[in-house]
């Protein structure tokens, strides 16, 4: 292969981003939000769509999650977006799998346990990993944009002499920092007033970021509620810019 240097700045070939994770506390609406984005299908892995109008599937275990993956693949790939709710229970769904992988290996052939997590030093985790990362680039496969909705998970940090709680991605230690670096933007939706808002701050106590410029360090309204009509209206325009 021939290789030419670059002699001038090359110009950015991606504005939105095309791998997304939105967290929050439950029932904030993400959801409902995630429902009105145009041309997406919502990969619903916790039964949470049933009271929403969406395009949706309810899956139960990486088999029927393959199933519908190669059902997409042999349409055409018809959806602009994949949305997995919630890669915290992705996670959960990619334990038989781990265990799979771990049995086989020499070490591993003969173990009888049920749950690769039971492994002595941690072990196991090695294992989730590499089966999390399997499933995520198989998904990445679907679409040309993925959403990743996930839990908060609140714990508390010294600041100062102080204990401050603090907001992260509900996942294990290490699949955690590799989704984080995989994305190109993680966002916190937190609601105030009758305003959901997504924010791409990124402070000690909050996990956030975005590598779009449009996204870098904003907070941005993504939905409003109207209290007399119950009417939501979703500016996914303000994320997805092209």
């Amino acid at each position: 292969m021939e290789i030419t240097l670059p002699k001038a700045k090359i110009k950015a070939s991606s504005v939105s981003p095309r791998k997304l994770i939105i967290y929050s506390k439950p029932k904030v609406g993400k959801t409902t939000a995630l429902a009105q984005l145009d041309n997406a299908l919502i990969l619903d892995l916790e039964r949470g769509s049933s009271f929403l109008d969406a395009m949706k599937i309810e899956v139960s275990n990486l088999e029927e999650l393959r199933k519908i993956g190669d059902k997409i693949i042999a349409e055409g790939k018809p959806y602009k977006c994949i949305i997995i709710d919630t890669i915290t229970k992705l996670e959960d769904m990619c334990l038989p799998l781990a265990l799979k992988l771990y049995k086989q290996t020499p070490m591993g052939k003969n173990f009888d346990g049920t749950n690769v997590l039971t492994l002595a030093n941690g072990a196991g985790y090695l294992y989730l990993r590499e089966a999390v990362d399997s499933v995520v680039k198989y998904l990445d496969t679907l679409a040309d944009r993925i959403i990743y909705s996930g839990h908060i998970k609140v714990k508390s940090i010294d600041k100062n002499g102080k204990s401050v709680d603090s907001a992260d991605l509900d996942l294990t230690g290490k699949i955690r920092s590799m989704m984080s670096a995989d994305v190109d933007a993680i966002g916190i939706l937190y609601r105030e007033g009758n305003k959901n808002i997504l924010s791409f701050k990124t402070t000690d106590e909050i996990i956030c970021g975005a590598r779009p410029q449009h996204l870098k360090n904003k907070e941005i309204v993504l939905s409003e509620h109207d209290p007399i009509t119950g009417k939501v209206t979703v500016h996914w325009d303000k994320i997805y810019v092209d």
